[in-house]
């Protein structure tokens, strides 16, 4: 029976399978085409006919997955397990988008939208592959979170709650798993390159009422930003520091619970920790 005995640093001993979810653009791509030049054979996903067609054309495996649509969910987990003999060694949970705004904006069926794509469609991809993992003895599920799901800031409010689910309901899974060979880790990224920000503009707009709203000065600055891709520091590191600890994640003999990514994120996780409540929210509520 094969087992996860790989280190980070050892070459590929053997091919490795694994579903990478949301590899349109961003963390999920560049992972994506990491994985699979180390040897990995990945099966990809994402919504879009000519996201698939990119994917194909860089020899992935593609698939169409909508988190939303439990039939998509259903019919990516047959036919992988088809091409691999019923055999699956890792899963990364990564598709997800931001719905911003404020709170008292936000429509309940937005928010409903935003736990269906980030929350739901995660535990049903999950839930379905646990199986597999145990019959064969050994797995890794790996999610991509945020430190929005460790330190929320406003406007970002559905987001952050989604993966605020997101930690408790696989930090459980992990215990619950402990011993079975399966292990579970999360992946906290701070502010990395990607289209998370443009992404999420069309729910934006469509969900809140942004000219009507008692924040819409501050609206007119997300909307800028939103629209221009996010913000544009030169200090914003790309998708490879994600990389680096799913690796880690996926490969070593004692992977995390938590990999907090980019120093902005290690900073914020640090305060929360050493800072009265009252005096990390005022700092946080600066920085939105």
């Amino acid at each position: 029976m094969a087992t996860l005995r790989q280190t980070p640093n050892s070459p590929a001993a053997e091919l490795r399978t694994i579903i990478v979810t949301g590899a349109s653009s961003g963390i999920g791509a560049y992972c994506t085409r990491a994985l699979k030049a180390e040897g990995w054979r990945v099966f990809a996903t994402a919504r879009r006919p000519e996201d698939i067609a990119a994917l194909e054309a860089d020899g992935v495996e593609a698939f169409y997955l909508d988190y939303s649509e439990p039939d998509s969910i259903a019919a990516l987990v047959t036919a992988v397990l088809d091409r691999t003999g019923g055999r699956l060694d890792a899963l990364f949970n990564n598709g997800a988008y931001a719905q911003a705004g404020a709170v008292e904006d936000l429509p309940v069926a937005a928010l409903r939208e935003q736990f269906e794509a980030n929350f739901f469609g995660w535990h049903d991809l999950t839930r379905r592959l646990v199986p597999v993992m145990r019959r064969q003895g050994h797995g890794r599920l790996v999610h991509c979170s945020s430190i929005l799901g460790l330190v929320p800031v406003r406007f970002r409010g559905a987001y952050s709650a989604s993966k605020h689910a997101l930690e408790a309901l696989m930090l459980c899974q992990r215990q619950e798993l402990a011993g079975s060979g399966i292990h579970v880790s999360l992946i906290e990224p701070g502010p990395v390159k990607s289209k998370i920000a443009s992404n999420g503009l069309p729910w934006f707009l469509r969900n809140i009422d942004h000219e009507n709203s008692e924040h819409r000065a501050d609206y007119a600055a997300q909307l800028e930003r939103m629209r221009a891709g996010g913000s544009q520091s030169t200090r914003k590191p790309g998708p490879e520091v994600v990389h680096k600890e799913l690796r880690h994640a996926l490969l070593s003999r004692r992977p995390r619970p938590h990999y907090v990514v980019t120093m902005s994120a290690r900073i914020g996780a640090m305060l929360k920790r050493i800072l009265p409540a009252s005096m990390l929210h005022r700092l946080l509520a600066k920085r939105a």
